[in-house]
């Protein structure tokens, strides 16, 4: 979301005097004596009023009746970074947080977490392995526990590719095969040439197009970096190709929905409902949106073929629990992240089928989805995180990667006469610098 710069740097600012303070004090002492019974605040990043706020209250009133500790809930949305930054400054800051995993870099580099004991969070060995992933920061230390996730699917017109007469896709050759038939055999039968195949959100902002492209890049074989993590790959034969494969869709068949460069999702979501494309890779959130815009019985959901890679490969995402610096109550702290894994927890985040779900899918490997929610759509999602779910490089700041590679993606498919080998071999040396900067090196 937007932001005021001054407003950040102000901040920003004030929190390193702030957190200067927390980290010379320890845990616990900048804020008095422990205390194990002490009121847990707790904040959330969630519209105030929303159902998804009233599921977060649930959880922590029956936290309460568990434990007998209080657990009072926040529900800040906008501007919830720069709001962080001010408790932090004003050193009240809550004692624990539920935000998105990419934010775990910056708060560990801003010194507003505290390491988190995997081995002895009760009921962490019962976590899906791979959702860990998204608590570990460059150190290889563990800075939350992992509370929701999600990762991505397409999204297609069933009515029109059943118009079309054709079959879900299968290969990325079926699935640029349908992407073309939707853009060129009037689906929607109004005589019009206006349908096109793929809805990318290809916006240079937040890197939109590298977040789309990062599942395609991985499922053709490719990647960021080298096992090793020292060592950029973007620029390697694998990944060329995926990028090659991202601008013929743009420049080649024009399949892909005109303005997408610099469509945002709040831009993108529009064209799928509205009829302009028929494919869209994301997520399962917005299945709510689309059956009351579009109808339920008139798209479906798929998982993403496997690609020249050899696998289908899906972006993952979702968020933690990240326990605050500076807490009395670290063992409050520790217990309430614990029950939020509970499969009570995730039950009650899971919110049935209602638009109330603050757990998407669930990271405790014993829940079964099925029996709490009857939209069997959400197993193709669940499925997909298990089996191929993937989340983003663990380097320190991962967000310039993020940027770079979206705005040289941008660049490449707005210039059909560009070279997709040389524009991800500049990007690999803009890479290697960044590792550098970071303190990371081949």
């Amino acid at each position: 979301m937007l932001r005021r710069s001054a407003s950040i740097l102000s901040a920003a600012l004030a929190a390193v005097v702030a957190l200067t303070t927390l980290t010379a004090c320890g845990s616990g002492d900048s804020q008095g004596a422990a205390d194990d019974k002490a009121p847990l605040e707790i904040w959330v990043r969630k519209p105030p009023g929303s159902n998804t706020e009233k599921t977060h209250q649930q959880l922590a009133a029956k936290f309460t009746e568990l434990t007998g500790v209080p657990a009072h809930v926040t529900a800040l949305f906008d501007d919830f970074e720069t709001k962080l930054q001010q408790a932090a400054a004003q050193k009240k800051l809550p004692d624990l947080i539920v935000n998105d995993t990419a934010q775990l870099g910056t708060l560990v580099k801003q010194g507003l977490v505290r390491e988190v004991d995997r081995p002895g969070t009760k009921g962490g060995d019962q976590l899906i392995p791979a959702s860990w992933d998204a608590a570990k920061g460059a150190d290889g230390k563990y800075y939350g526990v992992p509370f929701s996730a999600q990762t991505f699917g397409l999204f297609v017109r069933k009515d029109w590719r059943e118009k079309l007469g054709l079959a879900q896709p299968t290969s990325w050759d079926e699935l640029d095969a349908l992407a073309t038939a939707f853009t060129t055999r009037d689906p929607d039968g109004n005589g019009k040439a206006d349908t096109y195949g793929y809805v990318v959100p290809g916006s240079t902002k937040r890197g939109y197009l590298d977040w789309y492209f990062s599942s395609f890049l991985w499922s053709a074989g490719g990647d960021y970096f080298a096992k090793d993590g020292k060592t950029p790959a973007i620029g390697d034969g694998s990944s060329v190709a995926a990028a090659q494969r991202l601008k013929d869709q743009f420049c080649t068949a024009k399949t892909v929905v005109p303005g997408a460069a610099t469509a945002e999702t709040t831009q993108a979501h529009p064209l799928f409902e509205t009829g302009k494309g028929g494919i869209y890779f994301t997520g399962p959130y917005n299945m709510a949106r689309f059956d009351k815009s579009l109808g339920k019985d008139r798209y479906e959901v798929i998982a993403l073929p496997a690609g020249p890679g050899g696998r289908s490969v899906s972006l993952a995402e979702g968020e933690n629990a990240y326990l605050m610096a500076g807490s009395k109550n670290r063992t409050g702290q520790q217990r309430y992240a614990e029950f939020l894994v509970s499969p009570e927890g995730q039950t009650i985040g899971m919110a049935g089928d209602t638009d109330g779900n603050v757990v998407r899918l669930p990271v405790n490997k014993g829940m079964d989805l099925a029996a709490v929610r009857k939209d069997q759509r959400w197993l193709v999602f669940d499925k997909v995180y298990r089996e191929a779910g993937r989340y983003v490089p663990v380097v320190k700041e991962w967000t310039p990667f993020r940027q770079a590679s979206a705005e040289a993606l941008n660049g490449m498919v707005a210039d059909c006469g560009s070279d997709p080998k040389a524009v991800l071999g500049k990007l690999a040396g803009t890479f290697a610098a960044e590792l550098t900067k970071q303190g990371v090196g081949s």
